[in-house]
C-alpha cells in the first residue's frame, strides 16, 4: 500500500484500487459496473464471461473485512446502467446488503447509473467530508481535494497496462475497482487537460510502483 497526504489528509492508497481513509476509517472505491456482462448481453455486444459481479464482490468484501471502515463511498457507475441493478440475483443483492450492515454507505451518482436506489444507503450527487469532495466526474474548475473516478486510469510500466491511481496533489483520481472495466491511458487528452505537474501514477497490485506521468 502507498500513503499519500493529499489536501491536510493522510489517505492510504490501497493494491486494490480502492482509498483507505484512516482517521475517518473511510474507504471508498470508484466504477465497480456491476452487471456488465449481463447490460452487454442484454444489448447484443460482445459476451463477457458472466462471473464479474462475483469477483467484483470478492474483492471489495475483502477491503471490507480488511479493514471494517465505518464508512463505505462507492464513487459512481456502481452499476453499468440502471437497468443492471435490477438484473441483479439475489444472492449478489443479499450479499451487498451484508457488506452494507452496521456501517453508513454512500453511493455516488454516476454517468452510467443515478445510484442503486432500491438497495439502501444514502444515494448523493457528491459528498464533502473534512478537506475533501468526493464526486464521479472531475470538475474543471474544482478546488483542491477533489476524489472522483470515472476515466478507469491506467499506465504502462514494462509491457505491463495496470490500473492506477493519478494526483497532482489538488486532484486524485482512482482506478475502476470493478472487473472487465477497460480503462485511458494516464497520459490520454482528456486527463492530461485536468491535472498540473508535477503528476504521479500509483499502480494497483502486491507492489504499488509510483512513477511521473505526462510532460
Amino acid at each position: 500500500m502507498n500513503a499519500l497526504t493529499f489536501n491536510g489528509e493522510s489517505l492510504v492508497l490501497r493494491p486494490s484500487g480502492a482509498l483507505w481513509w484512516p482517521t475517518e476509517r473511510l474507504l471508498c472505491v470508484s466504477d465497480l459496473h456491476l452487471g456488465k456482462a449481463e447490460r452487454m448481453a442484454r444489448r447484443g455486444g460482445a459476451l463477457v464471461p458472466p462471473y464479474e459481479c462475483d469477483e467484483t464482490l470478492e474483492r471489495l468484501d475483502a477491503e471490507i473485512s480488511a479493514m471494517a471502515p465505518r464508512r463505505v463511498i462507492c464513487l459512481g457507475d456502481s452499476f453499468d446502467d440502471g437497468p443492471a441493478e435490477h438484473g441483479l440475483s439475489e444472492a449478489h443483492r443479499m450479499w451487498i446488503a451484508r457488506m452494507m450492515a452496521g456501517r453508513d454507505w454512500v453511493w455516488i451518482a454516476g454517468n452510467h447509473d443515478p445510484g442503486p436506489v432500491r438497495l439502501g444507503g444514502e444515494h448523493l450527487a457528491e459528498v464533502r467530508l473534512g478537506g475533501l469532495v468526493f464526486r464521479h466526474i472531475a470538475e474543471a474548475d474544482a478546488a483542491p481535494g477533489e476524489v472522483s473516478g470515472h476515466y478507469h486510469p491506467k499506465a504502462r510500466l514494462a509491457g505491463s497496462r495496470r490500473p492506477c491511481f493519478l494526483t497532482d496533489g489538488c486532484r486524485l483520481i482512482l482506478p475502476a475497482f470493478g472487473s472487465y472495466t477497460g480503462g485511458m491511458d494516464a497520459d490520454a487528452p482528456e486527463i492530461l487537460a485536468l491535472l498540473r505537474p508535477p503528476m504521479k501514477a500509483v499502480l494497483t497490485g502486491p507492489t504499488p510502483v509510483v512513477f511521473p506521468i505526462g510532460p
